[in-house]
């Protein structure tokens, strides 16, 4: 499809949200497992009244056009349902990652402007109280912690009447505002419309070729574009059912009840899915076992059927890359695993790789609608009918950004070969990507642990790696005491009790997973770094990423080499 024929036929969400309705009422759109095994499910005409009775009271408390509501759950069906009541009212929806620490939950508030919050199921809720106002009116989920003063969604229900007419917003009207780390830390709002939303919504499913027959698990944080894109936007213009997963406790039963037509996955997942066979089966064994004729094909079988994806037909990876190997040994179970390649910024829809043409380094052909080219100075440039409007109250570094012909600067350095395929080589500026897919602004977390005396110059690096490290040079003094045991050991618990504090500070993805002290001292003298006494990140990586890995899975919080 080209964006001309895009253009041409794209409606809002809202609007192919009421196409559902009208055209498949009785469909079940959302199962939501709860304690106890027990499930829920909603037809798309359930979906509508419950959606447009809590629009209704949105509007009653007055929520105004263009106000902003945060977010914050866990995926579960009432945080789609909840989205499309702040669009049905004309709000703005602001989601949060279920997980975050209340100093940057309090930052996206503040600088979103929001002034309403839905909450759901949480873990440490406690922790993350702070961040909200004691002044913003909150509803409550089912299954959400206590809130002073809120209303539940169950109160609203009996309390609230449908909106008396159906409404259907612009297409450039401002949809979703979603924060992203930026190179500084602080988050940046990135702003779709419902353009770009609904244009996500339509080439998703497309790519899929999803249809209301199709049926998906929502497992990864809808907080996340690219999980919101495929399950989501693709289901309301494609009509397929949503199973919601309970817990990570009962991630296996969820999977098993809704043996998913089309599964999106991390490659740390589709990694312990792996792991578990093994640990189960035995590689030797399992290895023996599939070469013979007759027994090899059941047993492959069977194995998919104990993942719960023996009826997967599209099986997706993305956030970081995926290991060649990996994916040959799922095809070689008779399930192929397409990658994909996307960011917030074009609502995690660019390239992604045609089945049976994984190969290492690249990413995939840029998708349908969708141009790539290189810069002279090597970023991969993207322009899309899905790329963002902006950066919200950030118009310079929109500028940076979005070039004047609407390309968007991804901040990846690559290549594109003779066959179209694009292959990401490095990062153009700092921030870099854990494999869980989360993005890290170094410079932050350095600064709090240069906090400590004992550390001269740090450098936090990680991409790819599950959490990050940071490596480090000791002062003068330190380096020559840690050959005396006694004293290494002290130096070495002040330093695990500093992590400690500072992981305490950061969100989850941001936690270093270890200290590692090297003896080399980083001078301009030896390129280290820059004669202002700046580190450099490429020659800091050069000279010490082969023992990265090792260093992250030793279990060791401080580490002397």
């Amino acid at each position: 499809m080209t964006p001309s024929e895009l253009e041409a036929q794209v409606i809002s969400p809202l609007a192919a949200f009421y196409q559902r309705v009208e055209q498949q009422p009785d469909q079940v759109a959302y199962i939501q497992p709860y304690a106890g095994g027990v499930t829920k499910q909603w037809r798309w005409a359930e979906v509508a009244d419950e959606a447009e009775r809590v629009a209704s009271y949105l509007r009653a408390q007055g929520l105004q056009r263009g106000d902003r509501v945060i977010l914050f759950s866990k995926n579960c069906a009432h945080w789609i349902m909840a989205d499309l009541a702040i669009w049905m009212a004309g709000g703005v929806t602001v989601p949060l990652y279920p997980n975050l620490a209340a100093e940057t939950i309090r930052q996206i508030i503040d600088h979103s402007g929001a002034n309403y919050a839905f909450v759901g199921k949480l873990d440490n809720f406690e922790s993350m109280a702070p961040g909200l106002p004691d002044t913003m009116p909150v509803v409550r989920f089912p299954d959400a912690p206590e809130v002073s003063g809120a209303i539940s969604w169950e109160t609203i229900l009996t309390s609230s009447e449908p909106l008396a007419e159906r409404t259907d917003p612009d297409l450039d009207e401002l949809a979703t505002i979603v924060y992203t780390s930026g190179t500084t830390g602080m988050p940046k709002g990135v702003m779709h419309s419902f353009r770009t939303v609904g244009n996500t919504g339509i080439l998703s499913g497309l790519l899929y070729d999803a249809n209301a027959n199709d049926r998906c698990l929502s497992y990864l944080p809808l907080a996340h574009v690219a999980e919101r894109a495929a399950l989501e936007t693709a289901q309301l213009y494609s009509g397929f059912t949503v199973y919601f997963a309970y817990s990570l406790d009962t991630f296996a039963e969820d999977l098993q009840r809704a043996r998913p037509t089309l599964f999106f996955a991390v490659p740390r997942i589709w990694m312990k899915f792996q792991q578990g066979v093994l640990a189960k089966v035995g590689e030797s064994k399992l290895n023996f076992l599939k070469r013979l004729p007759i027994i090899g094909k059941i047993i492959r079988r069977k194995l998919l059927q104990g993942l719960g994806l023996d009826q997967t037909r599209v099986a997706l990876s993305g956030a970081s890359p995926l290991s060649i190997r990996l994916i040959e040994w799922y095809r070689d179970l008779g399930l192929e695993i397409q990658e994909g390649y996307g960011m917030t910024e074009n609502f995690a829809y660019s390239h992604s790789t045609p089945v049976g043409e994984s190969l290492p380094g690249a990413v995939g052909r840029a998708n349908p609608a969708v141009e790539c080219v290189i810069s002279d100075i090597g970023e991969v440039l993207v322009r899309s009918p899905t790329t963002m409007v902006g950066y919200y109250k950030a118009p310079e570094i929109t500028a940076e950004t979005l070039t004047e012909d609407g390309f968007l600067r991804t901040g990846d350095q690559g290549r594109i070969d003779e066959d179209g395929r694009l292959h990401i080589t490095g990062r153009v500026k700092e921030l870099f990507k854990t494999s869980k897919g989360k993005y890290v602004a170094p410079a932050p977390i350095e600064n709090r642990l240069l906090a400590n005396s004992l550390i001269e110059q740090v450098c936090v690096t990680g991409a790819n790696l599950p959490q990050p490290i940071a490596v480090l040079n000791l002062n003068d003094v330190a380096q020559a005491e840690i050959v005396d045991a006694e004293s290494a050991k002290h130096i070495a618990d002040e330093l695990t009790a500093h992590l400690a504090a500072v992981n305490q500070t950061l969100d989850p993805h941001e936690r270093m997973s270890c200290l590692v002290a090297v003896p080399e001292r980083w001078t301009p003298e030896n390129g280290f770094t820059t004669p202002t006494l700046k580190i450099k990140r490429n020659v800091i990586d050069d000279t010490y990423a082969e023992h990265y890995e090792a260093w992250s899975t030793q279990g060791i919080k401080v580490i002397f080499k």
